[in-house]
């Protein structure tokens, strides 16, 4: 393994103990295992106060318990540890990928270029539904890429397949034909 994948991974499992820490003091202080005021929960308590903080203001802002922020400090780090794995995985790959297609030649490019295309409309494609999911709407700012990525293959789908209910059937009928333009594409290029 990779000397920067397992710095990535060394990096993720601290966060995770050091949340679980937090967390797992927090919840004895709150269920009166032990004191408040005792050596261990104050030493914990000035530590993770910087971590704490701006969560449990934004806890407060949206109207929720401020005393959960031990709990969405454990969720951040195991969000953030599997989201860093994955990212560095997927650039380790990407980087051993290019560097293969580039060696070898001209089917090699086409084979790499039709890949990393497919692999970014499927991903903007996941994000897009998994997004709709939490009510973000195409008017957000910061979706417009993905809308940009997806829209063009999805409206005139969405005009030959309607929604059967609440369900809109046109991204898994985008996913269906992905896949089929992808191997064919890979198979006329190999």
């Amino acid at each position: 393994m990779n000397a920067i994948a397992l710095a990535a991974r060394g990096v993720s499992m601290v966060a995770l103990f050091v949340a679980l820490v937090v967390a797992v003091t927090f919840y004895l202080v709150r269920s009166r295992r032990i004191g408040p005021f005792g050596w261990w929960a104050r030493t914990v308590r000035r530590a993770a106060d910087p971590l704490l903080r701006p969560i449990e203001a934004r806890l407060a802002r949206a109207g929720r318990n401020p005393q959960d922020a031990p709990a969405w400090l454990l969720g951040f780090a195991v969000a953030g540890g599997l989201l860093l794995i994955s990212l560095v995985d997927w650039l380790l790959g990407f980087a051993s990928e290019a560097r293969m297609a580039a060696s070898s030649g001209g089917a090699g490019v086409a084979v790499f270029l039709i890949n990393g295309v497919y692999t970014v409309l499927l991903a903007a494609l996941i994000i897009r539904v998994v997004a709709s999911w939490f009510g973000i709407g195409a008017y957000d700012r910061r979706f417009r890429p993905v809308i940009l990525l997806t829209e063009w293959l999805l409206a005139p789908i969405r005009r030959l397949v309607p929604p059967v209910g609440m369900v809109d059937l046109s991204p898994m009928v985008a996913w269906i034909l992905l896949v089929v333009l992808h191997m064919v594409l890979l198979g006329l290029v190999r």
